[in-house]
């Protein structure tokens, strides 16, 4: 929904009396909303270029490497490819607080396919964010609150097979840090649900019991399913997630309903 907020934007400058490239209007829109980029291309093809004054573009392809969302969290590759955009310019102008679905005259859909390094996302692991996440992960472990627990060294390691190894030490006060360890594969069911493939978890090297780690699974199944994005218009597919040489890969179809 971010990415569609910023083509709209830029798509109201395009057709502004200013004499401005399609290209370098779209592209200075995504680097003003992203803490910085290292390399950042944008093709617009609109043929006929008149498109635009009606608020049509027909396709819109961003190839982006070193993409830094904020301080902390860093895509090493983002590659985006639209199907054609149509919206209503005046209602986009009027804008107010409504959302950019209002204007879309037809559904607005793109693949997008990105790639994470090991090091990237352990860098993030270490964000304000993130770490309020572990929090949950380790309140939902051990079934109570973690005020007080300090968290140290999260990491990732990509393991063969497409199999992931995630471990965080945990520290309550003066206590000896305890070493939490999830390794497990990962896939994609129906194309919208993450799934843990033969999961393991171990707190200070004890395994805990297989229906402690189902649940925890089903939990991780729960919570990441595209489906939950349904209510506000947003249809999301994960076509390809994939764990190779310390790099993730996913590849995704994404497509944003008009709404009345």
């Amino acid at each position: 929904m971010e990415l569609l907020t910023i083509l709209l934007s830029a798509l109201l400058v395009i057709v502004s009396p200013v004499n401005v490239a399609i290209d370098n209007v779209v592209e200075s829109a995504l680097r003003s909303r992203l803490d910085k980029v290292e390399e950042l291309q944008v093709r617009v093809d609109n043929t006929p270029n008149y498109q635009v004054v009606q608020g049509k573009v027909e396709r819109v392809r961003i190839a982006g490497r070193g993409v830094w969302l904020t301080p902390e969290i860093r895509i090493d590759t983002l590659d985006v490819e639209t199907d054609p955009i149509s919206v209503n310019l005046q209602r986009l102008r009027q804008g107010g607080r409504e959302s950019p679905r209002a204007s879309l005259r037809q559904p607005a859909q793109a693949g997008v396919s990105l790639v994470l390094t090991e090091s990237d996302i352990n860098q993030a692991l270490h964000s304000p964010a993130i770490e309020a996440q572990l929090r949950q992960f380790v309140r939902r472990l051990v079934r109570r609150s973690t005020e007080g627990y300090e968290f140290l060294n999260p990491r990732v390691e990509f393991l063969d097979n497409n199999r992931i190894r995630f471990q965080v030490d945990v520290r309550e006060g003066e206590t000896q840090p305890q070493p939490v360890i999830v390794e497990s594969g990962i896939g994609v069911t129906a194309g919208h649900s993450l799934q843990l493939i033969e999961p393991a978890i171990s707190i200070n090297g004890i395994a805990l019991p297989p229906q402690v780690v189902e649940g925890f699974a089903r939990g991780v199944t729960n919570r990441f399913n595209l489906r939950t994005l349904e209510e506000a218009g947003i249809t999301g597919r994960l076509l390809d997630l994939e764990v190779s040489d310390r790099e993730l890969k996913v590849a995704a179809f994404v497509r944003v309903e008009p709404s009345n």
